[in-house]
């Protein structure tokens, strides 16, 4: 079997074997393929897809190819969030204390920045001292002890997925239903959680553009995790405008703080996904019948203050420095800094997600390619969104970026991600579909 004749038949639209997957994947691990190989592989999976047996395949390929946390002896019941990438996307650092705090356990396996989406680890390390690499002993004590913990992949847990993660970040080859999937799937069944929310993201902000394109990759996230034994929700919710106010990788940190400590002040927009989330995690972890107790548990569960100290424990238990993180709240910012303001009398109908995440990655949020390291300094703070009326002159953002240069590249797409309307635009719905398999 060679590599060549792999990538052949997939570029063909063929249907490959378990056994071809297999050898293409492994020997990617073990190094005897080549990162272009399985770039080519990769990009002809993109153009031409993958059938449900081929993804199924392909997720039981690279859930095999490491070692998988064992949670015995740690009582549950254990439910993971996962998000498919948004911009401002920062919920998972709310869910994971909320949940928490109700009493579903969060075994957490993060990610880093995906194209122009960001990524939880790499908000995680704008924490001064704060670990994203734990062992599985370090995993598991901190998952007992505060009922969440935040880890990235070492390099024994599902090492395929690692390897094509960041391979597919600087190869175009992100927008795949079956690569998607498999890579969520098998995180999550190594990470050893029983039962798992899906926030799929659709519109300009998102890998998925339009709801049908979202609605399929639910579906196969759905159908592929109840072959594997999983119970599952998948919301299908709206990325054409940044959820929230910051984006940025300490800017997103300091917003889910503040969200924490006074969660009535959250934007509206991520109070609202934050809470539908929360309550379908509550309900898969058997504390509410249905969502609308969900919703009621969660805000109650929030205002009680329980959620904040759990995320400040976890900073400690994570090797963060909880007195260094609270004195850096409204001050830790680049030096290089503009304004964008409004170039006319108008409603804003909204700022496009896509824009301002590219514009992100140039400020230092993210990366273009794997070596790349990326600033927690930089980020985008918005001062208006879709639906607030402007005078032209208004703050509409304030941008830090990783220096001179980055700003003056990226204040223009900035500019040009503002969408003015002569009217009021149509309230956006945020959650437009629920798929479960519970």
């Amino acid at each position: 079997m060679r590599a060549v004749d792999i990538i052949m038949d997939k570029r063909l639209g063929k249907e490959l074997s378990r056994e071809a997957i297999s050898f293409l994947i492994n020997g990617y691990v073990v190094g005897n393929i080549p990162d272009y190989q399985v770039a080519a592989w990769a990009m002809a999976v993109c153009l031409n897809g993958m059938t449900p047996a081929e993804t199924a395949a392909l997720t039981e390929t690279m859930l095999a190819s490491g070692t998988r946390i064992n949670l015995n002896g740690i009582e549950g019941p254990f439910v993971d969030k996962h998000s498919t990438g948004g911009v401002g996307d920062k919920t998972s650092l709310i869910l994971a204390p909320l949940a928490a705090a109700i009493g579903v356990r969060d075994p957490m396996m993060a990610g880093r920045a995906l194209g122009h989406t960001g990524g939880t680890l790499d908000k995680l390390d704008a924490i001064p001292g704060y670990r994203t690499q734990l062992t599985v002993a370090e995993f598991r004590t901190t998952l007992a002890s505060t009922g969440f913990a935040i880890t990235g992949q070492t390099k024994d847990i599902v090492p395929a997925d690692r390897l094509l993660y960041a391979l597919r970040d600087v190869t175009a080859t992100v927008e795949s239903v079956p690569l998607i999937t498999a890579s969520i799937l098998s995180k999550k069944a190594a990470e050893g959680a029983d039962a798992l929310v899906l926030d799929v993201k659709y519109g300009s902000g998102a890998f998925m553009k339009d709801p049908l394109e979202g609605e399929t990759l639910a579906r196969s996230l759905v159908d592929t995790g109840a072959a594997m034994g999983k119970r599952i929700i998948v919301l299908l919710t709206d990325m054409n405008e940044p959820l929230g106010n910051m984006v940025g990788n300490f800017l997103e940190v300091e917003e889910c703080l503040d969200c924490l400590e006074d969660f009535s002040k959250t934007p509206p927009d991520l109070a609202e996904v934050t809470l539908e989330l929360a309550a379908r995690m509550a309900v898969l972890g058997g504390k509410v019948a249905n969502a609308d107790d969900g919703r009621v548990l969660c805000a109650e569960t929030l205002a009680s203050g329980k959620p904040l100290s759990l995320f400040l424990k976890n900073v400690a238990d994570q090797g963060g420095n909880v007195k260094q993180l609270c004195a850096m709240r409204g001050a830790y910012r680049s030096p290089f800094v503009a304004s964008v303001r409004a170039a006319q009398d108008a409603y804003i109908a909204r700022i496009d997600a896509w824009k301002t995440g590219h514009a992100a990655v140039i400020l230092g949020v993210g990366r273009n390619r794997a070596s790349d390291t990326v600033s927690p300094l930089a980020g985008v703070q918005l001062h208006k969104k879709g639906r607030d009326m402007v005078h032209k002159g208004d703050l509409l953002m304030t941008v830090w970026g990783k220096d001179e240069a980055a700003l003056a590249t990226a204040i223009p797409q900035l500019e040009a991600a503002i969408e003015y309307a002569p009217t009021p635009p149509a309230k956006r719905t945020l959650v437009l579909k629920e798929l479960v398999h519970a």
